[in-house]
């Protein structure tokens, strides 16, 4: 999993009730927040407050202030933010020329509040943006506080709340109340708070894309562009197409080659393979979910051959309900919301959810297994007459050492 992090300072008006939080770039739980290209800072604050963190997690009802430098503001991604409940925050490096004003007009027409930020006096040249703004934040740190009286009275003749930004004791707090600000930020409030979370590798996240696509019966054209903008998985494909695990000798040169010549039942196994790989050192491997994942879907796959001789297809859906057993643990989420993403059968959800049906059996089986547990092993082979206890220690055995060689061939 990655981890995410995003800074929140929260807003007040006079009466100290919270109205508003600031959201901010942050890259790790502490420190400074090393921006170095705004419109990416921009973006991972969206993401993450938005998609990642959650708006109700973030922000309640509450509003929420997101700095925007020119090329955040000119963009299409303006659009993707809900109206309503956020502030653009125009940073002090946005010039306000004839293009620039004109986006504002159009946003504000669309519903966006716009604020100024870090103001620090008249000198720039503020009068084209001016009726289009609803807040203006004073910078108190860097405003000379003889020149403050005079700048609150400068903006007083329009509609606009100002906010008293940098506030950082109680003397100045209440020397801007009487002022007359509208609302108040800073140190004398609350430093601003980090809140993390986690998200999926998108190496891992590109994979189940992929495999939804294998299970769905995607056509070759569908396939191909999918590995094609992921290098990596275009890497493993050729090895895999290559690799002894894979059963294949064949010389490729283009990727829609590989797919054809490995065959979607194994491009579908080995892309169930590679989940438990993506992101990870070699040195990992052996020991990890990968080996655990792969003796399941093998022995869940020979057992069923021993239940439904000749039956491919039920040896594969088999295969599928050891290999998926694990992703909930993979990608730290909950199983349903995994298997939501993929278009599997009915009874591989089944066994994955209720260890109900044949595979559902059988998936109890190979948990025993794992277990050791030679008492319930032997009440479980009593229960099913097409298998006797020396067929499952030799399928057993079978699989783990198929696991270890595909572990081998991953490093």
């Amino acid at each position: 999993m990655q981890n995410i992090f995003l800074g929140r300072q929260p807003i007040v008006d006079r009466n100290g009730e919270l109205v508003a939080f600031e959201l901010l770039f942050r890259s790790a739980p502490s420190g400074p927040a090393n921006v170095t290209d705004g419109m990416a800072a921009s973006a991972s604050v969206i993401v993450n407050a938005f998609g990642e963190l959650g708006l109700q997690r973030v922000l309640g009802d509450r509003r929420g202030f997101i700095n925007v430098d020119t090329d955040f503001l000119m963009s299409e991604l303006v659009n993707l933010l809900p109206v309503g409940q956020v502030v653009l925050e125009l940073l002090e490096t946005v010039e306000f020329d004839e293009r620039t004003v004109a986006r504002c007009r159009d946003l504000k027409n669309k519903g966006f509040e716009l604020a100024l930020d870090d103001i620090v006096g008249t000198k720039r040249n503020l009068v084209p943006i001016l009726p289009l703004v609803d807040i203006i934040k004073i910078d108190l740190l860097a405003t000379d506080s003889e020149s403050l009286p005079g700048l609150v009275r400068s903006f007083r003749s329009r509609p606009i709340a100002l906010v008293a930004e940098k506030v950082d004791s109680k003397s100045q707090a209440e020397s801007c109340r009487q002022l007359g600000f509208d609302l108040f930020q800073g140190y004398f409030y609350a430093r601003p708070e980090v809140l993390s979370g986690s998200r999926p590798d998108p190496a891992k996240l590109a994979l189940l894309r992929l495999l939804a696509l294998i299970l769905a019966d995607a056509e070759l054209a569908e396939l191909e562009p999918e590995l094609k903008c992921q290098p990596g998985l275009t890497y493993n494909l050729m090895r895999m197409v290559n690799s002894a695990a894979a059963g294949l000798r064949t010389r490729i040169g283009t990727v829609r080659q590989a797919i054809v010549v490995m065959g979607r039942r194994q491009l579908r196994r080995w892309t169930q393979l590679l989940l438990y790989t993506a992101g990870q050192t070699p040195s990992g491997l052996k020991g990890g979910l990968l080996q655990m994942a792969a003796t399941r879907g093998r022995l869940m796959e020979l057992l069923a051959g021993i239940e439904r001789p000749g039956n491919e297809d039920y040896r594969g859906r088999a295969f599928m309900t050891g290999i998926l057993s694990l992703l909930n643990v993979l990608l730290q989420m909950p199983l349903p919301e995994v298997l939501s993403e993929l278009n599997v059968d009915t009874d591989v959800r089944a066994a994955l959810m209720e260890r109900g049906g044949a595979l559902g059996r059988l998936f109890c089986l190979v948990e025993k297994c794992e277990e050791q547990d030679v008492a319930a092993l032997t009440a479980l082979v009593a229960q099913l007459p097409f298998l006797t206890m020396e067929q499952l220690v030799q399928s057993d055995a079978e699989a783990a050492g198929w696991a270890a060689g595909i572990a081998d061939a991953n490093e």
